[in-house]
């Protein structure tokens, strides 16, 4: 189930690795309780005290050999490719989606990310209270998002800096990209850059 711009906004997904995770716990939690229930008898004393192998598996694989090794060879490489592309996956940056405000052919126009970043975070930089801010463009190019930290002055009115990013940065933003939403996600923080006190 794809998310919502405004839920990309706020951070990146990781919820394919929560379910794999869940799965392989699942997974590991019922073979311990098999383990368990034959162990203790309570399918039958006989069974409890049979090999690990079952002798007719054993047997079975003893006498297609060949075939054995070469489904463990196939199983292998498949667990070893999606391994592989399970974990580029996971590496792989979020993307920063570049704006196409004119598709009309021979006469594109296209913002890229870096763009439009740098001016929302030169506009935010000017509100009264913030030392300095970042952008980053987020989503797709169809529904792109934006995640903007501030780092505000000790003493700032951070009501005053949330309207004023809302009703100059945000609506600047979206009046210049024509667009009607532009989800942001905004993080504040505390500036503890600033110059060290020589004593």
């Amino acid at each position: 189930m794809s998310r919502s711009p405004a839920h990309r906004a706020l951070g990146r997904s990781y919820g394919g690795e929560r379910a794999l995770t869940l799965v392989a716990g699942l997974l590991a939690v019922l073979a311990g309780a098999v383990a368990l229930v034959v162990g203790q008898g309570w399918l039958g004393r006989f069974r409890g005290h049979r090999p690990l192998l079952d002798p007719m598996a054993v047997g079975w694989l003893g006498d297609h050999a060949r075939s054995a090794r070469i489904g463990a060879l196939v199983l292998g490489v498949v667990l070893l490719v999606l391994g592989l592309w399970w974990l580029l996956r996971s590496l792989r940056p979020e993307p920063r989606p570049d704006l196409r405000l004119d598709r009309t052919p021979g006469a594109e126009l296209t913002v890229t990310s870096g763009a439009i970043t740098q001016a929302v975070q030169a506009d935010a930089e000017e509100i009264i209270g913030v030392v300095r801010a970042r952008a980053r463009s987020i989503g797709t190019t169809a529904e792109p998002a934006l995640r903007v930290t501030l780092w505000l002055r000790e003493g700032s009115d951070v009501r005053r800096v949330w309207s004023d990013f809302d009703t100059y940065v945000l609506t600047r933003a979206r009046e210049s990209l024509g667009l009607d939403v532009l989800p942001t996600a905004v993080r504040l923080e505390l500036d503890t850059t600033g110059p060290a006190r020589v004593r």
